[in-house]
């Protein structure tokens, strides 16, 4: 235990055979216990995993990264852990750096917190300008979703409360690093980033999720935009509807220019037509946001519903531990 509190530390792991040994060997002695969550690999990694104690859960085929935590999550509720931290199989991150991101939970300043590569300029990692670029875009666009300022939302090195475990409503596979920045920042936890320096590149093999720049890109943005359309649907077709009525309105404008100098709307009525279908579209897309808005009060309930079941088991099975009498030798 650290500090009175039971660490488990959870590793997706995808044919890392070469690594996930040194990784686990490499924890610190304080983690009580270290869950692996095989998906679907071809190697040894599940059997390296369990020669070095950790438990390992199966994926009998590749799920993806986000169905991988999922997993951990649901296994580490059930161990009774006070504190998770995911941690990848590929030694880019040191093992010995958990208590820094522990400590903050700990001390009850954070529910979450993340290893940042980005706060401080001075442990900027080595990478590729289109990787260094992207990930700079993609915590400008969760700072803006969210209004708050974080300068990496793409590391996988973290450390999550208890709390924050059972708030957590998370549905994609191919990634989950940015879902659940959005996902507890929406919820209002306390979010804390914790510079730490990390390799900009694996030590062994090559990243599997993203191997294929663009294609890694496409799908980040598009889950954090299906997370911001989840929980802020109304900003989101509020901007869309904004932009269609300037649209709009820039084409009437320029329609109503050319007929007070010439007299006529030839040869320029198309601009007119156009005009009315953005302003029309503008009206429709407002309207559907109003009506998402209302779903997205009724998904907030339902969530709201979902903890407090899972806040109630969660008491109920920390009760029938206490309750449950000691075995006398």
């Amino acid at each position: 235990m650290y500090k009175d509190h039971l660490i488990v530390v959870a590793i997706p792991a995808y044919n890392e055979e070469v690594s996930i040994g040194q990784v686990i060997e490499s924890m610190p002695v304080f983690v009580d216990q270290v869950i692996v969550v095989n998906d679907g690999s071809k190697d040894k990694t599940s059997i390296i995993a369990q020669d070095k104690g950790a438990i390992v859960i199966n994926h009998k085929q590749n799920k993806g990264i986000g169905a991988a935590f999922r997993t951990g999550v649901q296994k580490v509720l059930t161990l009774d852990a006070d504190i998770l931290v995911t941690i990848d199989a590929d030694m880019q991150f040191n093992p010995t750096d958990i208590h820094k991101l522990v400590d903050p939970i700990v001390e009850n300043r954070a529910d979450f917190v993340t290893a940042s590569r980005f706060k401080n300029p001075a442990y900027y990692p080595k990478m590729t300008k289109a990787r260094f670029l992207g990930n700079k875009f993609m915590s400008f666009l969760v700072s803006r979703i969210t209004k708050q300022k974080y300068f990496d939302v793409s590391c996988g090195f973290r450390a999550y409360s208890r709390e924050a475990l059972l708030r957590l409503n998370l549905f994609a596979e191919f990634t989950y690093t940015h879902e659940a920045f959005l996902d507890l920042a929406f919820k209002n936890l306390q979010i804390v980033e914790v510079p730490i320096v990390v390799k900009g590149t694996r030590e062994f093999g090559k990243s599997r999720i993203a191997a294929n720049l663009f294609k890694y890109g496409y799908n980040t943005f598009k889950i954090v935009m299906k997370t911001f359309r989840d929980y802020r649907p109304f900003q989101l077709f509020r901007s869309v509807s904004l932009l269609s009525f300037l649209i709009g309105s820039i084409l009437a404008l320029f329609l109503l220019v050319h007929y007070l100098k010439t007299g006529t709307f030839s040869p320029h009525k198309w601009a007119g037509f156009m005009s009315g279908s953005f302003l029309v579209f503008s009206l429709l897309i407002l309207a559907i946001g109003f009506v998402v808005d209302m779903l997205a009060r009724i998904r907030y309930n339902q969530e709201e519903i979902l903890y407090t079941l899972k806040k109630n088991l969660d008491r109920k099975n920390h009760k029938n531990e206490e309750d449950r009498p000691t075995r006398q030798t």
